[in-house]
């Protein structure tokens, strides 16, 4: 019987986590929009997981992780320093990054928007294959990106590349958690 009850109680405390998220990230905007994880959002803000333009969700467009055209499609507009194009990086859960390839235009500026979803803090490394590899110090990058919690971090691709992105996280790295990004034009 008391295996049994613990069992439960550890049910509960779980579902009692996921709901706690899903309220803040409900309430707060919590990165996924005014109308949080399930809703559809705003013209000026894209909606939730289940509802809105998302990528890589259920009502998202595609896996360029934007929520309009990418470089090559038609009515694409490349970032600018003083309009960089926003990129949305969704880390976790577990050991990933989504989308894990995204495509700029040679010379673009984009503000990657990147949240962590799951119980693990990630952190947003960004900039030449290289020294992302490495964990080079002064790389482009935002740290301890907490459950549901969104940062940024605007980078400028005025190289040929290669580029990449990567958390590293102890453990994360080496599990896995890396992207590339393609320049073209």
């Amino acid at each position: 019987m008391s295996g049994r009850l613990g069992v439960l109680g550890a049910a509960l405390v779980v579902g009692g986590v996921l709901l706690l998220g899903v309220g803040a990230a409900t309430f707060a905007g919590g990165g996924f929009g005014p109308a949080g994880m399930l809703g559809a959002g705003t013209a000026d803000r894209p909606g939730g997981m289940m509802g809105g333009a998302q990528p890589g969700t259920m009502g998202g467009r595609g896996s360029t992780g934007t929520t309009g055209p990418g470089p090559g499609d038609a009515g694409f507009v490349a970032g600018t320093v003083a309009a960089p194009r926003v990129v949305r990086v969704i880390a976790g859960p577990g050991y990933t990054f989504s989308p894990s390839a995204i495509t700029v235009a040679r010379g673009e500026t984009v503000t990657f928007e990147v949240t962590s979803v799951g119980g693990l803090v990630h952190e947003f490394m960004v900039g030449p294959a290289d020294a992302v590899a490495a964990d080079t110090e002064g790389t482009p990058e935002v740290a301890d990106i907490g459950m549901m919690q969104t940062k940024a971090v605007t980078v400028t691709f005025d190289g040929s590349g290669p580029y990449a992105f990567a958390c590293h996280a102890p453990g994360h790295y080496e599990a896995g958690m890396r992207g590339t990004i393609t320049v073209v034009g």
